[in-house]
């Protein structure tokens, strides 16, 4: 049994897959924060950093930005965002797992997934609750165009119907 378990805290090539992320991006948001699905997107920019931790069992993606939030007199401004995702692959599970925090809110999401070599798609679903009460499943979408560009799509459950609310386009910077 030592053994075998040995064996499952090794990286693999799985590990692998998310180490292609390290380094330093930049990206650009695009958030569908009304219910009017004709309504424009607000739009931020930000960047990132991904290092590897723990001998390449774990990664950890750091995200600075602005975004356009509504303030408490209820006007628009700009809000400093901070972010962090960690990431891996459970070799147990046999899934990739995530983590996300942010400084909108005090609340850890945990989420499974798996990855489609044929599309080069990270899909991960998991479940957030942003009120109390409130649970929303939510489904993230990770598409890797080639080694210096990806896209996230967010969506979530709206009363049975999955709605996409918020794109990031990522573009390495090194």
């Amino acid at each position: 049994m030592m053994a075998m378990m040995m064996e499952l805290a090794k990286p693999g090539e799985n590990h692998k897959l998310l180490a292609r992320a390290v380094g330093t991006w930049t990206y650009t948001v695009k958030m569908w924060m009304t219910p009017d699905p004709k309504a424009p997107p607000s739009e931020s920019s930000g960047s990132s950093v991904t290092r590897e931790i723990m001998g390449g069992r774990y990664f950890i993606s750091e995200h600075t930005g602005k975004m356009q939030m509504p303030g408490t007199d209820g006007k628009m401004k700009d809000m400093e965002f901070k972010g962090m995702a960690t990431e891996g692959y459970d070799n147990v599970k046999k899934k990739f797992v995530a983590s996300w925090l942010d400084n909108m809110g005090t609340g850890i999401m945990l989420i499974e997934g798996d990855y489609d070599a044929s599309a080069k798609t990270f899909t991960y679903r998991g479940e957030i609750e942003m009120m109390p009460g409130m649970k929303t499943k939510i489904r993230e979408v990770i598409k890797i165009q080639d080694k210096d560009h990806h896209t996230f799509e967010w969506y979530e459950d709206r009363g049975g119907t999955e709605v996409r609310t918020m794109e990031i386009a990522y573009t390495r910077k090194s």
